[in-house]
């Protein structure tokens, strides 16, 4: 079965950015953002978006004031993602969960999931973590990354305690290598790369600058080669993974990933239904004028998931 729901408007109601910024109390938070602070022409005070350096400083400000995470950088070239963008997928997996849980969300450590593709940023770890308590490896098969990522986790010994990192050795796999075979993640989820070669990715900066009114910059937004590009770009990476689901169907409850593009998801369904899957879901999420889905999947079928919550779940009543 397939499901589709409505279209949101807005960002998910529990995410915690639901407004302009509030530049002042995130620069008390975090000094140096202060040097990074402008009024704009509204007169409202701002930053500038298009600066690498800034984008880097209000995000480690945003950590600390939302999510008590210290010390967060990245190297300059890494990818620098949008914090309440990211804290929206982590709250409609959440939902994913609990439609599956009468209703109720799970959460606390005896949940795990799996971030392919963590990144230098980490951040679907540690904004799980510190919203629902739940427990994570991080995946990637760039060890620089991981290695920057390892940083950010000690200087939070919690989170160092809730979030594992494993690198991936071989780039054509996703789940095998990384999963044990007696281990279970009660859901997976990832950020594709999307584009299929260095020059489309360019093309697409030239185009972000363009529309910031100026010339591009000499560089992109943020991302490393194998953050934004892959050889068979998001629709391919995403046949793989459906494929590669497969080998560990019954070790996941849901597989989820976040598909940027409508065209990614014109055969994705069909694929995974002949794979067997058992409930492919499609879920809108609004971000202002910008749409992304997520989309998820499970091979368990109605016996195999309450048997799941039954051993894994808290509070689970069955």
């Amino acid at each position: 079965m397939s499901r589709r729901p409505s279209k949101p408007t807005a960002l998910h109601p529990r995410n915690r950015y639901q407004g302009r910024y509030d530049f002042p109390l995130l620069a008390r938070k975090c000094p140096p953002l202060k040097a990074f602070i402008r009024q704009g022409k509204d007169g409202q005070t701002t930053i500038d978006f298009a600066d690498p350096a800034a984008l880097r400083c209000l995000n480690g400000a945003l950590l600390t004031h939302w999510y008590g995470i210290d010390g967060w950088q990245i190297p300059e070239e890494a990818l620098c993602p949008p914090i309440p963008g990211r804290a929206d997928l982590i709250h409609h997996l959440a939902d994913l969960l609990a439609s599956s849980h009468d209703g109720v969300i799970p959460s606390g450590e005896r949940l795990r999931g799996l971030d392919v593709g963590t990144g230098a940023n980490l951040i679907y770890p540690l904004i799980g973590n510190a919203e629902y308590g739940w427990q994570f490896v991080g995946s990637d098969i760039d060890a620089d990354a991981l290695t920057n990522a390892e940083h950010i986790l000690k200087a939070n010994p919690a989170r160092q305690k809730q979030i594992a990192l494993r690198l991936q050795t071989d780039p054509n796999n996703i789940f095998d290598g990384i999963i044990g075979a007696d281990e279970q993640f009660d859901f997976t989820l990832c950020n594709p790369p999307f584009y299929a070669s260095a020059a489309e990715a360019r093309q697409a900066n030239e185009r972000k600058w363009q529309g910031l009114g100026k010339q591009p910059g000499g560089r992109n937004f943020g991302g490393r080669a194998n953050e934004l590009y892959c050889s068979d770009g998001e629709a391919g990476f995403l046949r793989r993974m459906a494929e590669q689901s497969k080998t560990c169907a019954s070790q996941v409850f849901w597989f989820t990933t976040l598909v940027a593009s409508t065209n990614s998801l014109k055969t994705l369904p069909e694929q995974l239904h002949n794979l067997g899957a058992t409930d492919v879901r499609i879920i809108d999420m609004g971000q202002g004028s910008k749409r992304s889905r997520l989309l998820a999947w499970t091979f368990l079928d109605k016996k195999q998931r309450r048997a799941w919550r039954r051993a894994r779940w808290p509070g689970t009543r069955i």
